[in-house]
């Protein structure tokens, strides 16, 4: 067999694979439906094992073909790499950068830092996806994801590039009402402010623990949070970035200091490869030196 045989039908394969059809696999490549079913067809073929399951209304991997797909990636992921090195060889940043956040963090402090790095870079071409779903980045193809709290793809490449820290606290007209709990037990009496998880993590003893809270008031939004807890609603449990200045004003008070839960983190996701393309690790470097000045001054609000 002719060594350029040998990769005949695997890009097609793993497009299939990915989008879940043929279809879609030929939009993604851009060419027919009929073209991307010949050449799997053709590798299977060659291989002499079924790579798919076919019906009407779907395609699923078979148990070799879910083997070889892990494979093939590894291949593509080389191939990949290797064009990477070459035309990174210059270390402009340049090119096209992908990159996903979440929608309030993202507009508050990505956003801004990324469009100063654009304006110092302008072969750097930006395309940014706002979002709470957690995309999958390998999948999905992009470059760079900024994730809050901690991590758990082992998949991907994780760093730190600010703290992030919890704080409990109410309005004073809350606590004119209902009184400042004292003890995390207390907490069961109050009316808190549940946003996209109903147990609230703290540090009791040395040891981390989880809480299920209750209340009248739900909502996946933590602005939304923010503004009940001003109005009095109920305590919550928001990041710094949220709460900082109105601990600062006296809008809002802290409250169980002696179990503020652990410290999570601000980080920059990127798949694991051996060499990092400059444009997505200048822009790490760059979130990372712009979020460190912007905590240092949020630092002076609350001493």
């Amino acid at each position: 067999m002719d060594r350029s045989e040998r990769w005949l039908g695997i890009e097609a394969f793993v497009a299939v694979a990915e989008c879940g059809g043929f279809s879609a696999a030929a939009e993604r490549l851009g060419v027919s439906s009929s073209h991307v079913s010949r050449q799997v067809a053709a590798l299977e073929e060659r291989l002499q094992t079924r790579l798919f399951y076919r019906s009407t209304r779907q395609v699923a991997l078979t148990e070799i073909g879910n083997t070889f797909l892990q494979h093939c990636r590894q291949l593509q992921d080389g191939h990949d790499e290797a064009l990477r090195v070459v035309q990174d060889m210059g270390g402009v940043p340049k090119g096209l950068l992908r990159m996903t956040c979440a929608v309030a963090y993202g507009e508050r402090f990505i956003v801004p830092l990324v469009n100063d790095f654009l304006e110092a870079h302008p072969q750097v071409r930006l395309e940014m996806e706002l979002t709470n779903y957690t995309r999958d980045i390998l999948q999905d193809g992009f470059d760079l994801a900024i994730r809050l709290g901690r991590l758990a793809d082992s998949r991907l490449v994780g760093t730190r590039i600010a703290p992030r820290v919890m704080y409990l606290c109410a309005a004073p007209a809350y606590l004119e009402r209902h009184g400042a709990p004292h003890s995390l037990s207390e907490l069961a009496h109050h009316d808190c402010l549940i946003g996209t998880a109903d147990s609230w993590i703290f540090e009791a003893g040395g040891r981390e623990q989880q809480l299920r809270v209750q209340g009248r008031w739900r909502c996946n939004s933590g602005q939304a949070v923010l503004d009940a807890a001003l109005r009095g609603f109920g305590i919550c449990q928001l990041p710094d970035y949220y709460v900082l200045e109105h601990l600062a004003s006296g809008a809002l008070r802290a409250l169980l200091p002696n179990h503020q839960p652990p410290n999570t983190a601000v980080w920059a996701v990127y798949p694991q490869r051996r060499h990092l393309a400059p444009k997505v690790q200048m822009l790490v470097a760059h979130l990372k030196a712009g979020l460190a000045a912007r905590g240092e001054y949020a630092s002076t609000l609350v001493e």
